[in-house]
Order: structure tokens, then sequence, then C-alpha cells
């Protein structure tokens, strides 16, 4: 009788429920950051998104997406913004390819990595390109090849995709930078210091609420003196000093007769001002570097500034405005836009 009645059930046109994608929260090492000089911890949380079938398809190898988030936010805060696994199941249910994604945790003494190397934060961009890479390649079924590995992330994390693939084209094969900050910096001010002063396209506290994605009011609520480390969180990635205890960095105002020197620095670590220096790094992309910002989006603007100056250089890559600002169109278009571009560059 219960063999009639399982036969029963499979002809009555009843689908199994569909396989979802799943979650796993681990840490890695990061080698390259070991003896940082703020302190922070260089055994980084990490999260990753495994596709449906993952547990059941042993044989199979996937394509990877390291996504980077932004300034004041943790990776948890922008994997729930993204609706992972959620908005990562309904791509490939209409059809993009299975692929793993990995969120690193950038979070640091003051509030974020800007993904650069500095003896202060420790090395962010080997972290990402070596140390994540390495890490992953060898707990999980990844395709191990530059073609099937693609670097995105949102405006921190735009910036920080922007610099690692100009600095590792050997390492990623695709580019996606959403709403990146940081694209041309201003120096900051070399008169006395203003506590919290960042430049016009520093990083951005998260929501539009000034917390960060996905965080509760407790978390808004403490935004404003969060972002108040955004200028030191520049200095220490951008201009580390181990001979200045206990901040070891440098700021404009402090710098005496080198503040013109420190103050260099920040334009000096401007995607837009590097361009120039990385061109046959950018174009081994092969055109597989997207940039989008919103148009009005001011800690963007120096995004369409970017696209002009790849054009010239002769990069080829695809640039989109859209209407939106910093924060409104996040999950949107993470799943409308960015995840059907690595389904069709990442082999």
């Amino acid at each position: 009788m219960l063999t009639i009645a399982v036969l029963a059930l499979a002809t009555t046109g009843v689908a199994a429920a569909p396989d979802t994608g799943t979650l796993e929260r681990i840490k890695v090492p990061g080698p390259s950051l070991q003896g940082n000089l703020e302190g922070d911890d260089p055994n980084r949380d990490v999260v990753v998104y495994l596709p449906p079938g993952y547990a059941k398809q042993a044989p199979r190898r996937y394509p990877v997406i390291y996504y980077l988030h932004g300034y004041l936010a943790h990776a948890e805060n922008y994997v729930s913004t993204l609706g992972v696994p959620g908005s990562i199941d309904r791509a490939i249910a209409g059809g993009a390819k299975q692929m793993i994604v990995v969120f690193p945790d950038a979070y640091t003494v003051y509030s974020g990595s800007m993904f650069s190397n500095s003896p202060t934060t420790g090395d962010w961009e080997a972290f990402i390109a070596v140390d994540l890479v390495s890490y992953v390649d060898k707990h999980y079924r990844t395709v191990r090849a530059r073609a099937s590995r693609g670097l995105a992330g949102h405006s921190m994390g735009g910036y920080g995709t922007l610099r690692i693939g100009m600095k590792y084209p050997q390492v990623f094969g695709a580019l996606y930078a959403a709403s990146s900050c940081c694209v041309m910096n201003s120096a900051p001010a070399t008169g006395p210091a203003t506590p919290g002063a960042g430049g016009p396209s520093g990083p951005a506290p998260q929501p539009a609420a000034g917390g960060p994605p996905g965080a509760g009011p407790a978390a808004a609520a403490g935004a404003g003196a969060a972002f108040a480390n955004a200028l030191k969180a520049q200095a220490a990635a951008w201009a580390p000093d181990p001979q200045n205890a206990p901040d070891y960095f440098d700021l404009p105002a402090t710098a005496g007769d080198r503040a013109a020197l420190v103050a260099a620095r920040w334009p000096a670590n401007s995607p837009l001002v590097m361009a120039s220096q990385y061109v046959p790094a950018l174009r081994r992309y092969n055109g597989a570097i997207k940039m989008d910002v919103g148009d009005k989006d001011t800690l963007g603007a120096g995004t369409t500034p970017l696209d002009a100056e790849l054009t010239r250089l002769g990069v080829k890559h695809i640039y989109e405005m859209y209407d939106g600002d910093h924060m409104n169109r996040i999950p949107q278009r993470f799943a409308d836009k960015v995840l059907p571009f690595f389904s069709g560059v990442l082999k």
C-alpha cells in the first residue's frame, strides 16, 4: 500500500520543493593582515553562499563572485540588505549560472579597511586576492581560474574592486564596481584638524538614515559617531606612519613641514589618478569591467570622469548611470545587474 501511495503521489504532478542555496559562516586566516599596527584581528569573518544542489553534485565546480561591502558596515549587513540567499536563488531559477558568492568582512577599528595596503591596516589587497581566494579554492569546489572569478563591491567595496582589480588582473577575470566612493579624492585640509572631516568623495554612512544596510535603529543612531572615523580610516590606509604611535598614521593638519606630502597621498590613491598606470592590467579584462552610479549619488561623482578616462585610455568597459542615489537601489541592482553580468562573463 505504501508503494502504491508513493506512486500515486508521483503521478499527480505535485512538484518537489526546489533546492535552495545555503550560507556558511566561516573564519578565514589572513597572513597578509598579520602584525597590522591598528590591532585588527587578521582572522576574518566571511559569509559564503553555496548554490542549490552544491551538496548533492559533488564533482561539479563553480565560478565565484567576491563581493566587497561598504564603509561603516559588516559583511552580514550586506548579506541581509541584498536578500541573500533568496536573491541569488531567484537569479539562478531565472536562468543565471550557479555560482558561489563570497562576502568577506573588512570592518576595522576605524569602521572600514579601504581595501588598501599599509603597515597600519595590513595588506587588504593581498588578503582579498591571495589569502581569501586561496582559502576558498582550497575548501570549496571552485573553478580555479581567473576567467571564473569575479570581483564586485559597493561604495568602499566598489573602490576596493577598482583598486584590487588593477593590481591583481592575474587573479580576477571580471569586475563590477557599484557606486564607488573615493574615485577622485580631495586632499584633506592642511590647517588645524577637524575631527571626522572627510573629503567630498570619501566613504559614506551606508543607509539614508545613517546606519549600515540591514542594521536596526540602535546602529543607525550611532552611525554619526562611527562616520567620524572616515578620515582616520583613509589615513590609516593611505598615509601610514609606523613611527607615529599610537595612531600609526599621519594627517596633513598635524604633519608639520610634511603636510603637503601627506595631503598628496589622498589624490594619489584615487582610481581616476591610478588608472593610467594600470592600462595593461585593465585591458586584460577584455571588456569584462562594469561600473555604475546613481544620477543623484554625490559620493559616486568620480565614476563619470573615470568612464571618460578609461575610454581615453582605450580600456573597454561598460558604464551605466541610473535613476537613484548612493543607497536606494542596492538590492535591486545586485539582483538585476550584478548577478546577470557575472553569469554572462564568468566561465
